[in-house]
């Protein structure tokens, strides 16, 4: 049974919400974030990616933290941000193109992630862990929402839709996408108890985007506790409910910063001896798509950007490889990354990056040419329906397997600890 909580909300004064709300922390680079700043200072990039404004200092220097705790009370004080009247659920609406996505945003429990009713599908990565952690524990709120699955059985969506007021959205955000975000604030006892009912049937919530924000929040609810700090929202974290038939989701990037002993010609070589390497030639990127979206029956298949040339991989699959090592980028991490590059620890090795597959290829092209990666692998999404299935059975794919969208805004939606 799942138990969502009420929560009042820190959000941006409505008249600078435009302003403040930003992309999540981890979908730029420092360097991203520091051209959004200059731009804008009242990003909430400056408290989200304070090493932006820090650089240089490493990014887990103590100062960075400091900095973003400083930067979050200064928006707090002067009424930028400001916590909402009394408790409530948010419906966020996201209007992309001709697609609508509706979540349900609320407050759910550290224990229901400790003892498996919210359910996770990947691995973290350390560093990106202990990130957060520190940032949750400097900041004292949740700064990003946990974006949460459920299986819709019970056209549970079509019935929130059903609950959105009929007037204008209590804030309205259009990011460069041209995509809005709307929240909507539930507060009437009557229509909250219609919610809660409704997902009390819910036997289980799947974490797809945020496992490290999931993480880091039950982290700093473990330490409170130790610390006899604890409070009754420091026990829950901030999420974000979408059903998991409304919701995209795309593959996600690996960049290797080197091909260890291989030259090109060698490590294509060691490809083929794997499956079929398939060399498209340098290729406008504009024109470039990778092929449709789902599973391939029976092979695994990568596109593979190397020397300023792209290719297609394939290799047979295995009938008797189990429901992890049949997907691809475990197949790519323990047939390639590891016995061919030396990365045996996808969570920690600092030669190996990530890069969310929504983005276009001309971001991969672009980071390899610039020397910094020698290699790029784009890789295809998954179904929903793998996903779910793998945390229902309790296995974890490697770290960075998914990109879900929408992608959702920070700064605009906060859960205070104490």
């Amino acid at each position: 049974m799942v138990i969502l909580y009420p929560f009042p909300a820190i959000r941006p004064d409505p008249v600078l919400a435009q302003q403040i709300a930003s992309v999540p922390y981890d979908v730029v680079s420092a360097d991203e974030a520091r051209a959004c700043i200059q731009k804008n200072e009242l990003s909430f990039l400056r408290v989200i990616r304070s090493d932006a404004e820090l650089p240089d200092l490493p990014p887990n220097d103590d100062q960075v933290y400091l900095a973003a705790q400083q930067r979050y009370n200064q928006m707090y004080t002067s009424g930028q941000i400001r916590a909402d009247d009394q408790p409530g659920l948010y419906l966020y609406r996201v209007v992309q193109g001709d697609q609508t996505f509706l979540g349900l945003v609320c407050c759910l429990d550290v224990e229901d992630y400790i003892n498996g009713t919210i359910r996770r599908h990947e691995l973290t990565r350390y560093d990106k862990e202990e990130d957060r952690t520190r940032h949750i524990g400097a900041v004292n709120a949740n700064t990003g929402l946990v974006f949460i699955l459920y299986r819709d059985q019970a056209a549970l969506t079509d019935r929130l839709a059903s609950l959105i007021p009929a007037r204008a959205p209590d804030t309205e955000v259009t990011n460069k996408q041209g995509e809005r975000h709307q929240v909507y604030r539930i507060t009437d006892e009557q229509t909250l108890t219609t919610i809660r009912d409704l997902f009390a049937t819910v036997p289980a919530l799947y974490i797809a985007d945020g496992h490290h924000r999931a993480k880091s929040a039950v982290n700093v609810a473990l330490k409170r506790r130790q610390e006899k700090t604890a409070t009754e929202e420091s026990e829950r974290f901030m999420a974000v409910l979408f059903a998991d038939d409304r919701v995209k989701l795309h593959g996600y990037s690996r960049l290797v910063t080197d091909l260890g002993p291989y030259t090109t010609g060698t490590f294509i070589e060691k490809l083929r001896s794997l499956g079929t390497v398939t060399e498209y030639g340098p290729v406008d990127t504009s024109q470039y798509h990778i092929p449709p979206a789902g599973e391939i029956s029976g092979r695994h298949l990568f596109h593979m950007y190397l020397d300023s040339t792209w290719h297609e991989l394939s290799f047979p699959a295995d009938p008797a490889e189990d429901q992890i090592q049949a997907l691809d980028v475990q197949f790519l991490q323990t047939r390639v990354l590891e016995p061919m590059l030396g990365i045996g620890d996808p969570r920690g090795d600092p030669r190996l990056a990530y890069m969310g597959g929504a983005r276009p290829l001309s971001a991969l092209t672009a980071v390899v040419d610039s020397g910094k990666y020698a290699v790029a692998f784009s890789i295809q999404p998954l179904s929903t329906g793998t996903v779910l299935a793998i945390a229902d059975n309790g296995q974890v794919m490697p770290p960075k397997s998914t990109w879900f969208e929408p992608k959702l805004l920070s700064g605009y939606l906060m859960h205070q600890l104490s």
